[in-house]
């Protein structure tokens, strides 16, 4: 489905099409664009449009008597060509009225410089009008079109201008922050951050991006993750973190940050606990790119529709803000193994639907997705070209260990030079990140119960009061090593990729 622009639809006007249905969520756009569109045509002028209250209007001029859609199909053939006649409601007249469907064919039929364009939110259309309809989507506004909107604004707008050339680079940062926003939006967000008396470039910035997470909250199955981490905050995964380092040092952080050279996507699949969805966060944060966190259990709960059109509807919300992360966390949770082939249905679908998306997708969307048990997943999920790259992120070494406890006492603000952390790494062994983490905060409260600063021994108490993970799920774990050996790349360790 072809996306609708000003060039497009002159295009398709002069070569003759009678009937147009555009599928959108944004009428007045969809409206801007079709009389852009009629303005450049010789002898249209401004076009007709229809509503079910008003029928008629064009330049303030109302025909009368046209509210009914059959007879406002009557008045579009009675005139004379060259014309553009814009249905806004049509759409929900079409489906069950042979009338109108009979009256828009005769029109086709009949139609001399002349073309009507539907507009509806839905893709379906009746059965009968599939071969006299052209069928657009109204697509988001790209770049050049949103630099060109913001240069328009920053004219009008005194404080935008001044903001600008306070910040020489403001420009480009707006333009990013507006990508996957209408430019009605892009205008509400700058107007927002004026009324709250934020002039500055990173209150516009944010404030686009606060428009953002706003639409991605209506979705329902996805949510924006306020997001603060970075990769000095993640212990050990040397591999991981060379790996991001070589694509930024290949490509540009701004080339990144911007969609034009974004990587497609990185699996990371391992023990639970182990700082898998921490780091999807760090990647999001040092690419400078917003987070978005699918949930796969609100795709297949109906409360959204079907788990397909939610499916595709996160798809579209991520594409729709790119450049952006979209984080799928457990992911075999919604696609694996059973129930894949053998019960087919939704969790074929769901399937399909993503390997269609993902081998597809041209959007700079970079999907980041973890798994703790990733032998559940279908073969076609984790074969190479759906994903950049597969890391296995086991639990940390000794040396990990060590920088995960000096990261957590650091959050702590403890002065680390009392604490003997090569002891701490050794006693730990075989604990996760999380449970490290929990160690600390456990001995942190303990200390606070007593109202005194926190000591070594605090935490050699609460490290074997903690049964580790790898000891209660000694099988599952090694069976979750057994199959990630030469399969995946580990996050940790000696590798050369």
């Amino acid at each position: 489905m072809e996306n609708l622009n000003v060039q497009g639809l002159v295009r398709l006007i002069g070569a003759g099409a009678a009937m147009i249905y555009v599928v959108t969520d944004n009428e007045r756009r969809t409206e801007q664009i079709a009389t852009q569109a009629a303005s450049r045509i010789k002898g249209v002028g401004s076009p007709w449009v229809w509503t079910c209250t008003e029928g008629f209007t064009r330049d303030g001029a109302v025909a009368e008597g046209t509210d009914d859609p059959g007879a406002a199909l009557d008045f579009a053939l009675a005139q004379p060509g060259p014309l553009v006649f814009l249905f806004k409601d049509l759409c929900w007249f079409w489906g069950d009225n042979p009338y109108i469907i009979r009256k828009l064919k005769e029109f086709s039929a009949r139609a001399k410089a002349k073309v009507v364009i539907v507009l509806g939110q839905e893709e379906a259309v009746p059965a009968g009008l599939r071969e006299e309809l052209v069928i657009f989507h109204q697509g988001l506004p790209l770049m050049d079109e949103i630099k060109g909107f913001l240069e328009q604004l920053k004219g009008r707008d005194q404080q935008l201008a001044m903001a600008c050339q306070e910040r020489p680079g403001l420009m480009d940062d707006l333009v990013v922050a507006a990508q996957g926003l209408d430019l009605t939006e892009v205008e509400r967000g700058m107007r927002a951050a004026r009324v709250a008396g934020e002039a500055g470039g990173e209150q516009l910035v944010r404030s686009l991006f606060e428009t953002k997470r706003a639409i991605i909250r209506k979705s329902g199955i996805m949510e924006f993750v306020i997001n603060d981490a970075s990769s000095d905050q993640v212990g050990g995964m040397e591999n991981l973190k060379q790996w991001m380092t070589r694509r930024e040092r290949a490509f540009g952080l701004e080339g990144i940050s911007s969609g034009a050279n974004l990587p497609k996507g990185v699996l990371m699949m391992g023990i639970a606990g182990c700082g898998k969805s921490l780091f999807v966060k760090a990647i999001a944060s040092s690419w400078r790119l917003p987070l978005i966190r699918l949930d796969m259990a609100a795709v297949y709960d109906g409360s959204y529709g079907t788990p397909e059109s939610s499916l595709r509807k996160a798809f579209k919300t991520a594409e729709a803000i790119a450049p952006c992360v979209l984080w799928i966390d457990e992911i075999e949770a919604g696609i694996s193994t059973q129930g894949f082939k053998a019960e087919g249905g939704p969790a074929s679908r769901i399937l399909g639907s993503f390997l269609t998306w993902m081998q597809e997708k041209r959007a700079p969307v970079f999907v980041a997705a973890t798994a703790n048990a990733i032998e559940m997943l279908p073969a076609e999920i984790i074969r190479k070209g759906r994903f950049d790259e597969i890391f296995y992120v086991g639990l940390p070494d000794v040396a990990a260990r060590e920088e995960i406890f000096r990261i957590h006492l650091g959050k702590q603000k403890i002065n680390l030079s009392s604490f003997d952390l090569p002891l701490l790494a050794g006693s730990t062994r075989g604990f996760s990140g999380a449970e490290i983490e929990q160690t600390v905060l456990s001995a942190a409260f303990e200390a606070l119960t007593e109202k005194r600063p926190m000591v070594q021994q605090d935490l050699m108490a609460a490290i074997s009061r903690t049964v580790p993970l790898s000891i209660t799920m000694a099988e599952q774990i090694k069976k979750i090593e057994a199959w990630a050996f030469k399969r995946a790349v580990p996050a940790s360790g000696k590798y050369n990729p």
